[in-house]
């Protein structure tokens, strides 16, 4: 499926759609195709840094070895598992959004199936990572979790991101935003394990506050009042 969808583009061509992308993703930050684009366009030579450190991780590897798929197929059982599960909560956060596993966009322009695996592999963890951190997804949830990403992955895309969604704040929540999450994140991001190297789906079974200790994941804090 990942192979079928990918495009070969010349530069000239990568460089157009990065750069329509970067407009459009800024224009409407809600469309999660363009900013899909955006990070695949831009983000080689980081997707390939990252599938250097799964290939070097037991864990990364086994990824790589039998590349899980975050669809509703795969993990549905979730929904079975005990309150206290790392598996519970992500359903938990799935099912309160209306959310489904099925609407990622697929990965288009990478040059190889690995590293088109690797773009879609952090494309569909991106809410096992929301679950974990505690993170809503309003527009300054998903920028303190862009600034997680772009500590974890070094993608230009993650720090356009913050960039577009933080252009869209007010006064109040920018002031809250760069006060009280981004010093959290950037901590957050920086001491947590190699996010990318975790097989997620192999710890749904476990308790979230003790994966979230194993990984050293530091859960955002309460907005002040």
């Amino acid at each position: 499926m990942i192979e079928r969808a990918r495009i070969k583009l010349s530069p000239w061509q990568q460089a157009a759609v990065a750069v329509g992308s970067a407009v459009g993703a800024l224009l409407d930050p809600r469309r999660a195709d363009l900013i899909a684009a955006l990070g695949e366009t831009t983000g080689k030579p980081a997707f390939e840094r990252v599938l250097e450190r799964m290939r070097r991780s037991p864990e990364g590897r086994a990824v790589l070895l039998e590349r899980p798929r975050v669809i509703s197929a795969k993990v549905g059982h979730a929904w079975d598992l005990p309150e206290n599960t790392f598996g519970a909560a992500y359903a938990r956060f799935m099912g309160s959004r209306n959310f489904s596993p099925d609407d990622r966009p697929p990965v288009r322009f990478m040059d190889t199936d690995e590293l088109a695996y690797v773009a879609m592999r952090a494309r569909e963890v991106h809410d096992f990572w929301h679950t974990l951190f505690g993170l809503p997804t309003n527009l300054t949830g998903e920028s303190a979790l862009k600034v997680i990403e772009f500590e974890q992955m070094h993608l230009p895309m993650c720090l356009l991101s913050v960039v577009g969604g933080t252009s869209r704040f007010n006064a109040k929540q920018r002031k809250l935003f760069f006060q009280h999450y981004f010093p959290w994140a950037v901590k957050a991001g920086f001491q947590s394990t190699d996010l990318m190297c975790v097989y997620y789906e192999q710890h749904f079974h476990e308790d979230l506050e003790d994966a979230r200790r194993k990984w050293g994941i530091i859960p955002a804090p309460t907005a002040p009042k």
